[in-house]
């Protein structure tokens, strides 16, 4: 048994029922054998790297619009802050549980090294779901939250932002409590804030951009481009809506989306016109997608098989294949699927919505295959540029940013590329994202001694 073999042993030994996070730590510790070989010094490390620093459980009561009690549950994980402030989302999801945010977190500390940005690891949220709820809940509710959270937060202690669940409008309720607790306006504290309050521009569409930055730089190293290349997107939210407008802007060609009721193939292409149709309907209408297949013709519609699966939508013919909804979606059978229909390139919109047998089979079909740490770091970079928007007291315009976010995703690409080819796995950015986020770690830990 090598030693790698033996702490990932005793993280399952200490926690036995979180199959989410073995599974992330599994994934990382794979790509480190030969960084031992060359570092042996660094096993100490990577004994603490899994381990979070600090995890924090509490109660949220709240009272509902019918005046009856509630109770969930509230966590926050800061995972690793060798090299900044902790940094990392919050979700508000009735599957939320300490598996799933310490999967989270723990990829969050490398996500957040290979932006360049000096930013630690963290994750957060609650088994609390928005949907169905009033504001007026969905304010006492993270009113509630802060309550507790405020006093382990801070711009340079722990800096949380969005994630599922948690939007402009749970942002504002916190940092409005927030702002009332600590009695001073620190802008700093949280990220995707409203314009008017020191939010950034492109924040919203910031992880889908990213997410297509990164996967053009990954085609034009085949000499390929998303010019005249059809594209299947998983998901219907956020990041899978803007990935998709930029997809259209660099001259590709959408067909697939998916919610948790079902999913379209519109095979002449989701055009700028049927997406401003998908973004009212999902943002506004709160509508599901079987709507968008009875209002344009040709499309058609598939129910989908209880959530996260999406079946049948992977064997869409396709050039490029982004998975934007949500852990695990895409499993080995669906990956040869679209190996067998030789799709180019795959990028995880969303954190690990491939299985391992997944990412597998797109390795062994010689698939360009980005993993999420690295494609999906746009919407972690550009909550960076904000904090430092906030530290100037000044705010950059749309240009800027994506400038600055564009540039963060092509260094993200030629570090794990780069890196890879370092260590003989030319095109393995699995094994590229994993070595090169911890390497950076794993220097500032060694430096800061044993803490």
């Amino acid at each position: 048994m090598s030693v790698l073999d033996a702490i990932y042993d005793k993280v399952v030994a200490r926690d036995p029922n979180q199959p989410e996070f073995h599974q992330a730590v599994k994934e990382v510790l794979e790509s480190l054998e030969p960084v031992i070989e060359a570092h042996p010094e660094y096993i100490s490390i990577i004994e603490r790297v899994v381990e979070p620093e600090r995890l924090i459980h509490f109660r949220v009561p709240w009272v509902d619009d019918a005046g009856v009690i509630q109770v969930n549950r509230g966590y926050r994980i800061q995972f690793n802050g060798a090299i900044g402030p902790y940094k990392g989302g919050l979700r508000f999801h009735p599957s939320v549980n300490a598996s799933i945010l310490k999967f989270l977190a723990f990829e969050q500390i490398f996500k957040n090294s290979l932006t360049g940005l000096p930013m630690g690891g963290g994750k957060g949220g609650s088994d609390f779901n928005p949907k169905g709820k009033s504001d007026g809940e969905v304010m006492r509710f993270c009113q509630s939250f802060m309550m507790e959270l405020w006093r382990h937060i801070g711009h340079n202690c722990d800096v949380p932002a969005g994630d599922i669940g948690v939007g402009g409008r749970e942002i504002g309720y916190m940092f409005g409590m927030y702002r009332r607790l600590q009695n001073e306006f620190q802008g700093g504290v949280l990220t995707g804030k409203g314009r008017s309050y020191g939010g950034s521009r492109i924040r919203p569409e910031a992880t889908g951009y990213g997410l297509v930055y990164f996967a053009r730089e990954m085609l034009a190293t085949k000499g390929k481009s998303f010019e005249g290349a059809t594209v299947s997107i998983s998901g219907s939210g956020n990041v899978a809506q803007f990935a998709c407008q930029k997809v259209l802007y660099l001259g590709g060609i959408p067909v697939t989306m998916s919610d948790s009721s079902g999913w379209i193939h519109d095979p002449a292409g989701i055009t700028h016109e049927k997406l401003d149709y998908i973004m009212d309907l999902k943002n506004n209408r709160r509508g599901r997608l079987s709507e968008y297949a009875d209002h344009f013709d040709g499309v058609e519609y598939t129910v989908a098989e209880p959530e996260p699966s999406v079946s049948g939508l992977w064997n869409i013919n396709v050039d490029v294949a982004l998975p934007c909804a949500t852990q695990n979606e895409l499993d080995g059978e669906e990956a040869k699927m679209l190996v067998a229909n030789k799709v180019i390139a795959v990028a995880e919109g969303a954190n690990m919505p491939c299985t391992p047998e997944a990412v597998e089979a797109f390795q062994k079909g010689g698939v360009l295959f980005a993993p999420g740490k690295a494609s999906n770091a746009g919407g972690v970079a550009t909550s960076g540029l904000e904090m430092s928007q906030n530290s100037l007291r000044m705010s950059w315009t749309r240009k800027e940013v994506d400038e600055k976010l564009e540039a963060i995703m092509i260094s993200i690409h030629k570090n794990a590329y780069r890196t890879a080819k370092k260590y003989g796995r030319e095109g393995d950015y699995v094994f590229g994202a994993n070595v090169a986020g911890f390497l950076k770690i794993a220097e500032a830990m060694q430096a800061q001694g044993v803490v």
